[in-house]
């Protein structure tokens, strides 16, 4: 596997059904994460979520392509730079 990145995975939930699915998701990643913040946006009845997370791009890219595969659910993620 290639060296550790460090990334920020930014979800956006359009209802709470699947709140229960993406925190099953995060549990199973678990060792790799660094830390999470989600906010109820309860005007527009979404919710917002970013977690960091530390490991190989293999990994990260499988957690956001399972989360993104969640009905009403949208994942993207930003890489830090790898060092030289």
């Amino acid at each position: 596997m290639s060296d550790k990145r460090v990334a920020i995975i930014s979800i956006i939930a359009e209802n709470r059904q699947s709140s229960a699915e993406i925190n099953a998701l995060l549990s199973d990643f678990g060792e790799y994460i660094v830390g999470r913040m989600g906010i109820p946006y309860r005007e527009r009845g979404i919710f917002i979520m970013s977690i960091v997370i530390d490991s190989q791009s293999e990994i990260i890219n499988r957690l956001t392509g399972k989360l993104g595969m969640l009905s009403g659910v949208t994942a993207k993620t930003l890489m830090a730079k790898e060092k030289k």
